[in-house]
Protein backbone atom coordinates (compact mmCIF):
# COMPACT_ATOMS: atom_id res chain seq x y z
CA UNK A 1 0.00 0.00 0.00
CA UNK A 2 1.63 3.34 -0.88
CA UNK A 3 0.65 5.88 0.81
CA UNK A 4 0.50 9.76 -0.42
CA UNK A 5 3.35 11.66 1.08
CA UNK A 6 5.41 14.75 -1.06
CA UNK A 7 6.57 13.85 -3.96
CA UNK A 8 9.06 16.47 -4.40
CA UNK A 9 12.14 14.21 -2.52
CA UNK A 10 13.16 13.93 -6.41
CA UNK A 11 13.72 17.76 -6.98
CA UNK A 12 16.93 17.47 -4.33
CA UNK A 13 18.47 14.53 -6.54
CA UNK A 14 21.11 16.08 -8.95
CA UNK A 15 23.17 18.76 -9.85
CA UNK A 16 21.18 21.43 -12.24
CA UNK A 17 21.34 20.49 -16.08
CA UNK A 18 23.64 23.10 -17.37
CA UNK A 19 21.59 25.90 -20.13
CA UNK A 20 22.06 25.64 -23.65
CA UNK A 21 24.30 28.48 -25.78
CA UNK A 22 24.54 29.03 -29.55
CA UNK A 23 26.29 26.49 -30.89
CA UNK A 24 26.12 24.03 -34.07
CA UNK A 25 25.81 20.24 -34.92
CA UNK A 26 27.88 19.11 -38.31
CA UNK A 27 26.82 15.54 -38.95
CA UNK A 28 28.60 13.71 -42.01
CA UNK A 29 24.56 12.24 -43.21
CA UNK A 30 21.26 13.57 -41.37
CA UNK A 31 18.03 11.86 -42.06
CA UNK A 32 15.17 13.87 -42.55
CA UNK A 33 11.92 12.30 -41.46
CA UNK A 34 9.83 14.27 -43.81
CA UNK A 35 11.23 13.54 -47.17
CA UNK A 36 12.88 10.10 -45.75
CA UNK A 37 15.96 11.14 -47.37
CA UNK A 38 19.50 11.14 -46.19
CA UNK A 39 21.37 14.19 -46.71
CA UNK A 40 25.02 14.23 -46.52
CA UNK A 41 27.28 16.74 -44.32
CA UNK A 42 24.97 19.02 -43.08
CA UNK A 43 24.94 21.28 -40.37
CA UNK A 44 22.70 22.09 -37.57
CA UNK A 45 23.04 25.48 -36.28
CA UNK A 46 20.64 26.49 -32.78
CA UNK A 47 20.28 29.51 -31.43
CA UNK A 48 20.98 30.28 -26.87
CA UNK A 49 17.18 29.16 -26.39
CA UNK A 50 17.48 25.70 -27.59
CA UNK A 51 15.53 26.19 -30.57
CA UNK A 52 16.80 24.95 -34.26
CA UNK A 53 17.84 28.48 -36.30
CA UNK A 54 19.14 26.47 -39.64
CA UNK A 55 19.57 23.26 -41.23
CA UNK A 56 21.40 22.91 -44.83
CA UNK A 57 24.71 22.17 -46.52
CA UNK A 58 27.59 22.53 -43.99
CA UNK A 59 29.81 24.67 -46.75
CA UNK A 60 26.89 27.45 -46.21
CA UNK A 61 26.22 27.58 -42.92
CA UNK A 62 26.34 30.68 -41.49
CA UNK A 63 27.87 30.19 -37.81
CA UNK A 64 27.25 32.31 -34.33
CA UNK A 65 30.26 34.14 -33.67
CA UNK A 66 32.95 31.96 -31.57
CA UNK A 67 30.96 28.20 -32.76
CA UNK A 68 32.79 25.81 -33.15
CA UNK A 69 30.66 22.81 -34.86
CA UNK A 70 30.13 19.38 -32.94
CA UNK A 71 31.48 17.17 -35.51
CA UNK A 72 29.70 13.92 -35.75
CA UNK A 73 30.53 11.13 -37.78
CA UNK A 74 27.20 8.97 -38.21
CA UNK A 75 23.81 9.35 -38.80
CA UNK A 76 21.82 12.11 -36.72
CA UNK A 77 18.23 12.57 -36.85
CA UNK A 78 15.32 14.36 -34.27
CA UNK A 79 15.26 13.03 -30.67
CA UNK A 80 12.51 10.21 -30.37
CA UNK A 81 9.68 10.39 -28.47
CA UNK A 82 7.73 7.40 -26.80
CA UNK A 83 3.96 7.90 -26.07
CA UNK A 84 3.57 5.37 -23.33
CA UNK A 85 5.81 5.03 -20.91
CA UNK A 86 5.69 4.92 -17.06
CA UNK A 87 9.03 5.80 -15.90
CA UNK A 88 8.42 5.79 -12.39
CA UNK A 89 7.76 1.92 -12.62
CA UNK A 90 10.28 -1.21 -12.41
CA UNK A 91 9.43 -4.18 -14.27
CA UNK A 92 10.39 -6.20 -10.60
CA UNK A 93 8.00 -4.04 -9.16
CA UNK A 94 4.85 -6.19 -10.93
CA UNK A 95 2.62 -7.98 -8.72
CA UNK A 96 2.92 -8.22 -4.87
CA UNK A 97 6.49 -6.61 -4.82
CA UNK A 98 4.46 -3.42 -5.80
CA UNK A 99 3.10 -3.19 -2.33
CA UNK A 100 6.03 -2.69 -0.96
CA UNK A 101 7.19 0.55 -3.18
CA UNK A 102 6.64 3.79 -1.39
CA UNK A 103 5.25 7.17 -3.40
CA UNK A 104 8.80 8.53 -2.19
CA UNK A 105 10.63 5.58 -3.23
CA UNK A 106 8.63 5.87 -6.99
CA UNK A 107 9.44 9.19 -7.26
CA UNK A 108 13.43 8.39 -6.98
CA UNK A 109 12.78 5.41 -9.36
CA UNK A 110 11.69 8.00 -12.00
CA UNK A 111 14.67 10.02 -11.68
CA UNK A 112 17.18 7.54 -12.26
CA UNK A 113 14.97 6.09 -15.31
CA UNK A 114 14.16 9.53 -16.88
CA UNK A 115 17.91 9.81 -17.32
CA UNK A 116 18.03 6.09 -18.91
CA UNK A 117 15.52 7.36 -21.05
CA UNK A 118 17.32 10.30 -22.50
CA UNK A 119 20.16 8.95 -22.90
CA UNK A 120 18.88 6.22 -25.05
CA UNK A 121 17.94 9.20 -27.28
CA UNK A 122 14.38 9.51 -26.10
CA UNK A 123 14.12 13.21 -25.63
CA UNK A 124 10.68 13.30 -25.10
CA UNK A 125 8.00 10.92 -23.74
CA UNK A 126 4.64 10.79 -22.71
CA UNK A 127 3.95 9.37 -18.74
CA UNK A 128 0.61 7.57 -18.62
CA UNK A 129 0.11 6.30 -15.22
CA UNK A 130 1.95 6.79 -11.78
CA UNK A 131 0.86 6.95 -8.12
CA UNK A 132 1.10 9.26 -5.90
CA UNK A 133 1.77 12.16 -8.81
CA UNK A 134 4.90 11.39 -8.70
CA UNK A 135 5.42 11.45 -12.87
CA UNK A 136 3.98 15.26 -11.96
CA UNK A 137 7.06 16.03 -9.62
CA UNK A 138 9.59 14.47 -12.11
CA UNK A 139 8.33 16.49 -15.01
CA UNK A 140 8.56 19.47 -13.06
CA UNK A 141 12.19 18.80 -11.63
CA UNK A 142 13.30 18.04 -15.44
CA UNK A 143 11.56 21.62 -16.60
CA UNK A 144 13.36 23.41 -13.40
CA UNK A 145 16.46 21.72 -14.85
CA UNK A 146 16.95 20.39 -11.12
CA UNK A 147 17.17 16.34 -12.66
CA UNK A 148 18.18 14.61 -16.43
CA UNK A 149 15.16 13.69 -18.17
CA UNK A 150 13.15 13.94 -21.39
CA UNK A 151 10.63 16.62 -21.92
CA UNK A 152 7.07 15.04 -20.58
CA UNK A 153 3.76 15.11 -20.57
CA UNK A 154 2.05 12.92 -17.50
CA UNK A 155 -0.83 11.75 -16.69
CA UNK A 156 -0.57 11.19 -13.24
CA UNK A 157 -2.68 8.12 -11.25
CA UNK A 158 -4.64 6.38 -14.06
CA UNK A 159 -8.90 6.16 -14.16
CA UNK A 160 -10.43 3.33 -13.33
CA UNK A 161 -13.38 0.99 -12.51
CA UNK A 162 -13.60 -0.74 -9.11
CA UNK A 163 -11.62 -3.70 -9.06
CA UNK A 164 -10.79 -2.72 -12.85
CA UNK A 165 -7.03 -2.68 -14.44
CA UNK A 166 -6.34 0.64 -12.98
CA UNK A 167 -7.48 -0.50 -9.18
CA UNK A 168 -5.22 -2.64 -7.16
CA UNK A 169 -6.67 -5.83 -6.42
CA UNK A 170 -4.02 -7.49 -4.18
CA UNK A 171 -4.90 -7.01 -1.18
CA UNK A 172 -8.01 -8.86 0.82
CA UNK A 173 -11.26 -7.25 1.64
CA UNK A 174 -10.28 -6.09 5.34
CA UNK A 175 -8.11 -3.74 3.85
CA UNK A 176 -10.25 -1.57 1.89
CA UNK A 177 -7.41 -0.38 -0.49
CA UNK A 178 -8.81 1.43 -3.53
CA UNK A 179 -6.50 2.81 -6.13
CA UNK A 180 -6.61 6.87 -5.82
CA UNK A 181 -7.62 6.85 -9.46
CA UNK A 182 -10.63 4.75 -9.18
CA UNK A 183 -14.12 6.53 -10.14
CA UNK A 184 -17.39 4.76 -10.76
CA UNK A 185 -20.23 6.73 -13.25
CA UNK A 186 -20.37 9.37 -15.66
CA UNK A 187 -20.36 11.99 -12.95
CA UNK A 188 -17.36 10.58 -10.38
CA UNK A 189 -15.40 9.78 -13.74
CA UNK A 190 -15.73 14.37 -14.69
CA UNK A 191 -15.33 15.15 -11.17
CA UNK A 192 -11.57 12.29 -10.94
CA UNK A 193 -10.64 14.07 -14.50
CA UNK A 194 -10.68 17.44 -12.59
CA UNK A 195 -8.99 16.29 -9.85
CA UNK A 196 -5.74 15.10 -11.38
CA UNK A 197 -6.00 18.39 -13.54
CA UNK A 198 -5.88 20.27 -10.46
CA UNK A 199 -2.74 18.41 -9.73
CA UNK A 200 -0.74 18.66 -12.65
CA UNK A 201 -1.60 16.45 -15.21
CA UNK A 202 -1.22 16.89 -18.93
CA UNK A 203 -3.15 14.16 -20.12
CA UNK A 204 -5.88 11.62 -18.90
CA UNK A 205 -5.23 7.94 -18.96
CA UNK A 206 -7.55 6.04 -18.70
CA UNK A 207 -8.33 2.24 -18.81
CA UNK A 208 -11.76 1.06 -21.03
CA UNK A 209 -10.98 -2.83 -20.79
CA UNK A 210 -9.19 -5.34 -18.59
CA UNK A 211 -5.19 -5.73 -18.84
CA UNK A 212 -2.60 -8.33 -18.72
CA UNK A 213 -0.22 -7.48 -15.42
CA UNK A 214 -3.64 -6.71 -13.50
CA UNK A 215 -4.91 -9.11 -10.87
CA UNK A 216 -8.91 -10.48 -11.67
CA UNK A 217 -9.42 -9.24 -14.85
CA UNK A 218 -9.64 -10.24 -18.47
CA UNK A 219 -7.93 -7.84 -21.46
CA UNK A 220 -10.90 -8.13 -23.39
CA UNK A 221 -13.36 -7.46 -21.33
CA UNK A 222 -14.72 -3.76 -21.42
CA UNK A 223 -14.36 -1.82 -18.03
CA UNK A 224 -15.56 1.39 -18.33
CA UNK A 225 -19.00 2.06 -20.16
CA UNK A 226 -19.81 4.57 -23.20
CA UNK A 227 -21.26 6.98 -21.48
CA UNK A 228 -18.59 6.95 -18.49
CA UNK A 229 -15.78 7.01 -21.60
CA UNK A 230 -17.88 10.16 -23.10
CA UNK A 231 -17.64 11.76 -19.77
CA UNK A 232 -14.35 11.86 -19.36
CA UNK A 233 -13.25 12.85 -23.01
CA UNK A 234 -15.85 16.15 -22.66
CA UNK A 235 -14.70 16.71 -19.14
CA UNK A 236 -10.65 16.22 -20.43
CA UNK A 237 -11.61 18.22 -23.73
CA UNK A 238 -13.48 20.87 -22.03
CA UNK A 239 -10.63 21.92 -19.97
CA UNK A 240 -7.99 21.60 -22.75
CA UNK A 241 -6.50 17.69 -21.92
CA UNK A 242 -5.86 14.63 -24.38
CA UNK A 243 -7.26 11.35 -23.54
CA UNK A 244 -5.46 7.90 -23.94
CA UNK A 245 -7.16 4.90 -23.05
CA UNK A 246 -5.88 1.24 -22.02
CA UNK A 247 -7.86 -0.46 -24.67
CA UNK A 248 -7.47 -4.39 -25.27
CA UNK A 249 -10.70 -5.35 -26.48
CA UNK A 250 -12.59 -5.04 -29.39
CA UNK A 251 -15.58 -3.67 -28.06
CA UNK A 252 -13.79 -1.44 -25.93
CA UNK A 253 -11.58 -0.15 -28.46
CA UNK A 254 -14.58 1.33 -30.49
CA UNK A 255 -16.22 2.72 -27.40
CA UNK A 256 -13.44 4.64 -26.68
CA UNK A 257 -12.99 6.05 -30.58
CA UNK A 258 -16.93 7.09 -30.43
CA UNK A 259 -16.57 8.79 -27.10
CA UNK A 260 -13.69 10.99 -28.70
CA UNK A 261 -10.45 9.60 -27.42
CA UNK A 262 -7.64 10.62 -28.83
CA UNK A 263 -5.48 7.91 -28.98
CA UNK A 264 -5.91 4.00 -28.10
CA UNK A 265 -3.21 2.06 -26.23
CA UNK A 266 -2.29 -1.72 -27.00
CA UNK A 267 -5.31 -1.75 -28.82
CA UNK A 268 -4.27 -5.56 -29.26
CA UNK A 269 -8.11 -7.04 -30.52
CA UNK A 270 -9.01 -4.35 -32.64
CA UNK A 271 -11.67 -5.32 -35.81
CA UNK A 272 -11.81 -3.75 -38.96
CA UNK A 273 -14.69 -1.95 -38.13
CA UNK A 274 -12.33 -0.86 -35.20
CA UNK A 275 -9.64 -0.08 -37.37
CA UNK A 276 -12.55 2.01 -39.72
CA UNK A 277 -13.34 3.84 -36.99
CA UNK A 278 -9.94 5.10 -35.91
CA UNK A 279 -9.24 6.46 -40.02
CA UNK A 280 -12.27 8.06 -39.58
CA UNK A 281 -12.07 9.66 -35.93
CA UNK A 282 -8.18 10.32 -36.63
CA UNK A 283 -7.59 8.21 -33.64
CA UNK A 284 -4.20 7.11 -32.76
CA UNK A 285 -3.57 3.58 -32.28
CA UNK A 286 -0.90 2.84 -30.21
CA UNK A 287 0.97 -0.98 -30.24
CA UNK A 288 3.49 -2.19 -27.26
CA UNK A 289 4.53 -4.92 -29.50
CA UNK A 290 7.62 -5.35 -28.51
CA UNK A 291 7.07 -6.12 -24.45
CA UNK A 292 5.34 -9.47 -25.04
CA UNK A 293 9.17 -10.51 -25.44
CA UNK A 294 9.94 -9.72 -22.59
CA UNK A 295 7.01 -10.80 -20.48
CA UNK A 296 6.98 -14.37 -21.70
CA UNK A 297 10.63 -14.18 -21.42
CA UNK A 298 11.24 -12.45 -17.99
CA UNK A 299 8.33 -11.73 -16.77
CA UNK A 300 8.33 -15.16 -13.91
CA UNK A 301 11.58 -14.11 -12.93
CA UNK A 302 10.36 -10.22 -12.77
CA UNK A 303 7.95 -11.47 -9.92
CA UNK A 304 4.80 -10.51 -12.67
CA UNK A 305 1.59 -12.94 -11.75
CA UNK A 306 1.41 -16.45 -13.47
CA UNK A 307 -2.48 -15.21 -14.49
CA UNK A 308 -0.42 -12.65 -16.40
CA UNK A 309 1.59 -14.62 -17.94
CA UNK A 310 -0.93 -16.96 -19.42
CA UNK A 311 -2.90 -13.82 -20.48
CA UNK A 312 -0.01 -12.62 -21.89
CA UNK A 313 0.45 -15.76 -24.31
CA UNK A 314 -2.90 -15.92 -25.50
CA UNK A 315 -2.71 -11.97 -26.97
CA UNK A 316 0.93 -10.80 -27.84
CA UNK A 317 0.61 -12.49 -31.11
CA UNK A 318 -2.47 -11.19 -32.01
CA UNK A 319 -1.55 -7.82 -31.20
CA UNK A 320 1.20 -7.92 -33.68
CA UNK A 321 -0.78 -8.98 -36.29
CA UNK A 322 -3.73 -6.37 -35.83
CA UNK A 323 -0.67 -4.14 -35.72
CA UNK A 324 -0.02 -5.37 -39.03
CA UNK A 325 -3.12 -5.23 -40.27
CA UNK A 326 -3.78 -1.41 -39.03
CA UNK A 327 -0.94 -0.24 -40.31
CA UNK A 328 -1.68 -1.89 -43.71
CA UNK A 329 -4.66 -0.26 -43.54
CA UNK A 330 -3.58 3.11 -43.12
CA UNK A 331 -4.50 4.22 -39.50
CA UNK A 332 -2.42 6.36 -37.88
CA UNK A 333 0.39 5.05 -35.40
CA UNK A 334 2.32 6.30 -32.70
CA UNK A 335 4.99 5.19 -31.42
CA UNK A 336 4.56 3.60 -27.42
CA UNK A 337 6.38 1.02 -25.59
CA UNK A 338 4.77 0.57 -22.14
CA UNK A 339 8.39 1.29 -20.91
CA UNK A 340 8.06 0.03 -17.01
CA UNK A 341 6.87 -3.55 -18.24
CA UNK A 342 10.34 -3.79 -19.74
CA UNK A 343 13.81 -2.19 -18.14
CA UNK A 344 13.37 1.57 -19.05
CA UNK A 345 16.10 2.82 -21.74
CA UNK A 346 15.27 -0.58 -24.05
CA UNK A 347 12.62 1.52 -25.97
CA UNK A 348 14.48 1.48 -29.16
CA UNK A 349 13.65 -2.52 -29.25
CA UNK A 350 10.42 -1.86 -30.68
CA UNK A 351 12.04 -0.25 -33.67
CA UNK A 352 13.06 -4.19 -34.89
CA UNK A 353 9.39 -5.58 -33.95
CA UNK A 354 7.78 -2.71 -35.94
CA UNK A 355 9.85 -3.51 -39.31
CA UNK A 356 9.60 -7.04 -38.61
CA UNK A 357 5.84 -6.78 -38.41
CA UNK A 358 5.01 -4.39 -42.03
CA UNK A 359 6.55 -1.25 -41.51
CA UNK A 360 9.14 -0.30 -43.63
CA UNK A 361 12.27 1.87 -41.07
CA UNK A 362 11.22 5.27 -41.89
CA UNK A 363 7.50 4.51 -41.27
CA UNK A 364 8.92 2.99 -37.22
CA UNK A 365 10.87 6.04 -37.01
CA UNK A 366 7.98 8.48 -38.09
CA UNK A 367 5.63 6.56 -35.82
CA UNK A 368 8.57 7.44 -33.36
CA UNK A 369 8.95 11.24 -34.44
CA UNK A 370 6.31 13.22 -36.84
CA UNK A 371 3.80 11.15 -35.64
CA UNK A 372 4.22 11.55 -32.20
CA UNK A 373 4.67 15.08 -31.30
CA UNK A 374 1.13 15.05 -33.66
CA UNK A 375 -0.48 12.92 -30.62
CA UNK A 376 1.38 14.77 -28.18
CA UNK A 377 0.18 18.21 -29.63
CA UNK A 378 3.41 19.31 -30.10
CA UNK A 379 4.20 19.37 -33.75
CA UNK A 380 6.04 22.53 -34.87
CA UNK A 381 8.42 21.91 -31.91
CA UNK A 382 9.99 18.25 -31.06
CA UNK A 383 10.51 15.35 -33.62
CA UNK A 384 11.98 16.72 -36.49
CA UNK A 385 14.99 18.99 -37.53
CA UNK A 386 13.89 22.31 -38.75
CA UNK A 387 13.78 25.83 -37.88
CA UNK A 388 11.86 26.33 -35.20
CA UNK A 389 12.00 23.37 -33.18
CA UNK A 390 13.80 22.18 -30.59
CA UNK A 391 17.37 21.23 -31.14
CA UNK A 392 16.81 18.00 -29.97
CA UNK A 393 19.64 15.72 -31.53
CA UNK A 394 20.32 12.08 -31.54
CA UNK A 395 22.96 10.48 -33.85
CA UNK A 396 23.99 6.70 -34.09
CA UNK A 397 27.33 5.39 -36.14
CA UNK A 398 27.39 2.14 -38.56
CA UNK A 399 24.51 1.50 -40.70
CA UNK A 400 21.97 4.10 -41.66
CA UNK A 401 18.76 3.30 -39.80
CA UNK A 402 17.12 3.03 -42.83
CA UNK A 403 19.03 -0.04 -43.86
CA UNK A 404 19.05 -1.24 -40.27
CA UNK A 405 16.65 0.43 -37.91
CA UNK A 406 17.79 -1.87 -34.59
CA UNK A 407 21.30 0.65 -35.10
CA UNK A 408 18.50 2.94 -32.93
CA UNK A 409 19.41 0.96 -30.00
CA UNK A 410 22.88 1.99 -29.65
CA UNK A 411 22.80 6.05 -29.45
CA UNK A 412 26.03 7.34 -29.34
CA UNK A 413 25.04 11.09 -29.22
CA UNK A 414 22.17 13.06 -27.33
CA UNK A 415 21.25 16.98 -27.44
CA UNK A 416 18.30 18.02 -26.10
CA UNK A 417 17.28 21.41 -26.49
CA UNK A 418 20.33 22.17 -27.62
CA UNK A 419 22.56 20.64 -24.49
CA UNK A 420 25.15 17.64 -25.18
CA UNK A 421 23.91 15.11 -22.63
CA UNK A 422 25.53 12.23 -24.05
CA UNK A 423 28.94 12.01 -26.48
CA UNK A 424 30.35 8.92 -26.04
CA UNK A 425 32.79 10.17 -29.15
CA UNK A 426 34.12 12.44 -27.22
CA UNK A 427 34.44 9.83 -24.31
CA UNK A 428 36.37 7.82 -26.23
CA UNK A 429 39.05 10.84 -26.93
Amino acid sequence: MRKLLPAFVCFFLFASVAAAAPGAVRCAHLLDVRSGEIRDDQTIVFAADGNVTSVGPAKSAALPANVVPIELTGTCLPGLIDVHTHVTFNPEDEGYAGLGVSIPREAITGVKNARLTLHAGFTTIRNVGASGFTDVALRDAINAGDVEGPRMQVSGPLLGITGGHCDDNLLPYEYHHVAEGVADGPWEARKKVREVIKYGADLIKVCASGGVLSKGDLPGTPQYTPEELQAIAEEAHKLGRKVAAHAHGTQSIKDSIRAGIDSVEHASLIDDEGIALAKQHGTYLVFDIYNDDFILQEGAKAGMLPESIEKEKKLGRLQRENFRHAFQSGAKIAFGTDAGVYPHGNNAKQFAKMVEWGMQPIDAIRAATLSAADLMGWSGKVGALEPGYYADIIAVEGNSPLADVSVLESVKFVMKGGTVVRNDRAAQK
